[in-house]
């Protein structure tokens, strides 16, 4: 079965309010079901999609959130198409390409949309150079989508009548219903398992690949974790002498804290934030009779800089001469002379005190 697709241009699609960011294909790995909701879909063609496209500027969206539709007719709509993030499911948007059949409730599926969505599944694969995972919304968010019918029809392999798949070449990442765990854990303060992200999942996967444990990838390790990951980080496992690789058994390929202590010799904790400066109060502030606060922060910050010798008896919240001159000896330090080093501090003097 050959792929036709609707360009927006065609169905007359609105420009995008803000457009999404791209996504390169060798960055798919995913290929996820949707339904309408609880609503039966009576409607095909142009008027599926403008619902559609209006729905979801109104949650504030760029324009449809799905990269394809398929209407019970079996025509493809272009809605994000194959280069353009989704918005269809957080936390699977980048590797997963969200494919709505516009059906609703308990509403059969026709022939011809299933058919219509496993050829466009089928061409996916084509496109990226590799076996997609085939998903229902459910297996990536708590939700009840895609329905019974369709999810009973993703957990069976998307089959579809009087039509012959193809067999894509690439390698192939388990679907729904496989073994791989789909669990994360917490260590240390970071997340590790499938849908983790951040940098730690990027520096894992290097770790991987260069202890020789990254066959699975087939565009090098990435900050989102994918099955691709847990199946590197299970052979590593069983290279130390686990065993078990059904989800929650000791090569699971989820982490623990002496696998990921072995692989990359400490266990990383999230990066500390960068500290930050006080916002300048105003000159006002530090003046002859000022009493305030500030006055007492400003002489603790010059006390803990070294610069805290003409005080008797420590800072207070009353501006004196001895906070006068030992501002002017901190000012002094930075290279200022004459009016720059009067002991009176402004925004740049308060900024380099608490940088």
């Amino acid at each position: 079965m050959s792929v036709s697709i609707v360009s927006r241009a065609t169905w007359g699609a609105s420009p995008w309010a803000g457009t999404p960011d791209t996504v390169a294909l060798s960055q798919r790995t995913e290929y996820f079901v949707h339904y309408d909701g609880a609503a039966h879909i009576n409607r095909t063609g142009y008027a599926v999609m403008r619902a559609i496209e209006a729905e979801h500027l109104g949650n504030g969206w760029s324009g449809v959130g799905y990269n394809f539709v398929v209407d019970h007719a079996g025509t493809i709509f272009e809605g994000r198409g194959w280069t353009l993030q989704g918005a269809h499911c957080p936390g699977h948007n980048v590797s997963g390409i969200g494919v709505q059949i516009a059906i609703g409730g308990d509403q059969e599926p026709s022939a011809k949309a299933l058919a219509a969505a496993r050829a466009l599944y089928d061409e996916a694969c084509r496109r990226t150079g590799r076996t997609l995972a085939k998903r229902g919304h459910r297996d990536g968010y708590a939700t009840l989508c895609p329905g019974r019918k369709l999810y009973k029809w993703v957990q069976a392999g998307m089959p579809a009548q009087g039509y012959e798949p193809t067999t894509p070449d690439g390698p192939s990442i388990p679907s729904t219903g496989g073994t791989v765990a789909r669990y994360q854990v917490t260590i240390n303060g970071l997340t590790y398992g499938y849908g983790a992200k951040g940098d730690h999942v990027t520096a894992l996967g290097r770790a991987l690949v260069a202890h020789g444990f990254g066959k699975h990838y087939s565009s090098g390790p990435g900050p989102v974790w994918t099955d691709a990951d847990t199946l590197n980080f299970s052979d590593y496992q069983r290279s130390l002498g686990y065993e078990g690789t059904a989800p929650h058994e000791d090569a699971d390929g989820v982490p623990g804290e002496t696998s990921l202590r072995r692989l990359l010799g400490t266990l990383p904790g999230p990066a500390k934030p960068a500290p930050t400066t006080p916002a300048f109060p105003g000159r006002d502030k530090f003046r002859t009779g000022a009493n305030n606060p500030f006055v007492t922060q400003l002489g603790r910050q010059l006390v803990k800089k070294g610069f805290g010798t003409h005080y008797t008896s420590g800072p207070g919240p009353r501006w004196s001469e001895a906070d006068r001159q030992n501002v002017a000896a901190f000012q002094r330090s930075q290279g200022w002379t004459g009016a720059e080093a009067d002991g009176y501090p402004g925004p740049e003097t308060w900024r380099r005190l608490f940088a």
